[in-house]
């Protein structure tokens, strides 16, 4: 199987892979044309990316392509519309950059607090300026608010209570219990999340449902002077309206995300919010780049591309159908012989019934199998007896229909 590795992925990774039977081709310096090229020149099977976009034409580049893997958390770089269409599962590496990203939280959240920067940059300057950064708040006691409680969320939550920080959060799929267990505080809204903490940070995915989440009013529910972290992505805050914080309440922010970030590494980066006055201090979109983090990721990839090779399942698939339109069954027992299910399909599609869902399992011993199928509309009952007719190799048939909860 040809995998193509278009950016940086450690090297024991890819001879792992090749260790395993996989035919290899590692090209960094792969985007935008190049890489559709290399898709349609290699034929690969599976595709492994980080932070490159992967835009339709890539993903129409080649009928080989069935996987991509984004060797990282989040797939927003990903067309992952184009991909369903074209039937190619796209995966992530979900939780296994959770603890880099907490400590770059935190890091942020430091800095704000005893403006390392600023002293950094008066001492290098030659500047001895200690009555000004002497004025640093503390954490102990303070209130960090949380927006978003996944694996991430949940690290920094870890970390602001070992500097007995109170925490208050807000998540969708938060509830009272499970916020009890953590020892934090569970809000009905970011905006209220925002009216308790000094400190707000997010943790939310790049989707429609959080474009923008962070929005004017979330920002000034908060208190004049608080801080604010997104270690997350630049789409789920409204830049503008901090900027507008920053400038007229105070506000302090931490940022490893920004609009319009550049596509390469040494591209120069112009930013209003950096350049805009306050407090403002940034990093490179750093967040999950720590050597544990990538060595993680690169493990999970690994192994999802291993469990492919060897099952034909893909793990963390993100676009798979959240709900089947099977809503009926057809059970095949029959030898384990070809043609059984070549027969049994046959009939199906001859019947005008469309196949949502199959699996066929075989039994100890290989001599029997055992194919569940699901289907859109019953299955006439002519066809029933001319599947279980039709093929020596068939033990039994039956059908029924699936209960509504249960798919």
């Amino acid at each position: 199987m040809k995998v193509l590795i278009a950016d940086k992925f450690q090297s024991w990774g890819v001879d792992e892979l090749r260790g395993a039977g996989c035919e290899v081709v590692h090209e960094l310096s792969l985007d935008g044309d190049a890489l559709v090229e290399a898709i349609r020149k290699t034929e690969c099977v599976v595709l492994v990316v980080r932070g490159k976009k992967v835009t339709e034409a890539m993903l129409s580049a080649s009928n080989a392509l069935s996987v991509v893997v984004r060797a990282g958390a989040g797939y927003n770089t990903i067309d992952v519309a184009a991909a369903s269409k074209r039937s190619i599962l796209v995966a992530n590496c979900p939780g296994k950059n959770a603890v880099a990203v907490a400590e770059l939280t935190f890091a942020l959240i430091l800095a704000l607090d005893r403006r390392l920067v600023d002293n950094t940059v008066d001492l290098r300057e030659g500047r001895w300026n200690k009555q000004e950064y002497e004025k640093a708040r503390g954490l102990k006691g303070r209130t960090l608010g949380i927006i978003g409680l996944g694996q991430i969320g949940r690290a920094v939550a870890e970390r602001a209570l070992a500097f007995e920080m109170h925490v208050v959060a807000w998540s969708r799929s938060l509830t009272d219990a499970e916020a009890k267990r953590a020892g934090i505080m569970r809000t009905e809204s970011a905006q209220d999340v925002a009216s308790r903490c000094d400190v707000l940070t997010v943790h939310l995915p790049a989707s429609p449902d959080t474009k923008g989440i962070i929005n004017a009013q979330v920002l000034g529910a908060l208190r004049d002077g608080s801080y604010v972290i997104n270690t997350a992505r630049a789409e789920v805050m409204d830049y503008a309206a901090l900027a507008d914080a920053i400038t007229k309440r105070g506000i302090r922010a931490g940022l490893d995300v920004y609009p319009a970030e550049p596509s390469k590494s040494h591209d120069e980066f112009h930013s209003a919010i950096v350049r805009g006055g306050g407090v403002v201090y940034g990093t490179h979109h750093i967040g999950a780049s720590t050597e544990q983090a990538q060595d993680a990721i690169a493990a999970e990839t690994v192994r999802i591309v291993k469990e492919y090779l060897q099952s034909g399942r893909v793990e963390n698939c993100v676009n798979l159908s959240a709900g089947s339109r099977g809503r009926f069954v057809v059970v095949v027992r029959h030898r384990n012989q070809p043609g059984v299910l070549a027969h049994t399909l046959n009939e199906i599609s001859y019947a005008g019934v469309n196949v949502e869902e199959m699996e066929n399992v075989i039994c100890s011993g290989s001599e029997a199998a055992c194919a569940q199928i699901k289907v859109a509309s019953p299955i006439p009952n002519d066809v029933i007896r001319r599947i279980a007719e039709g093929n020596p190799h068939i033990l039994g048939i039956s059908s029924f229909a699936v209960p509504q909860d249960a798919s």
